[in-house]
């Protein structure tokens, strides 16, 4: 399955009857890990297309536990990014791919949630394609990285093919719970 066929399939999931429910799974799943992993910095995602809304489920308690929150920066050339300081409201800015993000200053989580297109068990992901959050991580190998997906865009490990740049996942966590 191609992985335009993943957006399609977590699209079509998304606008299901069953997403409601999945959504409030999955956030009490984030909640949990977030209690567990006590993070000082959470990488968060702006969410697109079909992606969980980790923003709105997870900022109060994120904040009201005085953790800092941030969100990704992704610059063109060179094709990088980092995290930028976020207070919690609607971003106004936007990077250079267009994604919205924030405007504070530059830090680097202890955890970030990490959003699958689909994912294995193994704690491989596919993206959108441009490898921005497999090079980061790569550079901030200490960091807990946490796959944010939808249960039914799992993947068999046969199905993917890691290739050297790709990079696993401390774990995955789905509306079924941790993977």
């Amino acid at each position: 399955m191609s992985g335009m066929a993943f957006v399609m399939s977590g699209e079509a999931f998304a606008m299901s009857p069953a997403a409601a429910a999945a959504e409030s799974a999955q956030a009490a799943h984030l909640r949990r890990l977030l209690i567990e992993f006590e993070p000082e910095t959470l990488g968060l995602y702006w969410p697109m297309r079909c992606e969980f809304n980790a923003p709105t489920a997870l900022t109060d308690q994120t904040a009201a536990a005085g953790v800092l929150m941030a969100l990704p920066y992704a610059r063109k050339q060179p094709k990088e990014m980092h995290y930028r300081r976020w207070n919690g409201t609607a971003p106004t800015a936007r990077d250079e791919c267009n994604m919205s993000t924030a405007d504070g200053a530059g830090m680097v989580p202890d955890v970030v949630l990490v959003p699958c297109v689909a994912y294995t068990k193994s704690g491989h992901r596919l993206g959108y394609g441009g490898g921005y959050f497999d090079r980061w991580l790569a550079a901030h190998p200490h960091v807990t990285s946490v796959g944010v997906a939808w249960a039914c865009c799992e993947i068999s490990d046969a199905e993917f093919s890691a290739q050297a740049h790709d990079q696993a996942l401390t774990l995955v966590v789905t509306e079924n719970g941790v993977v």
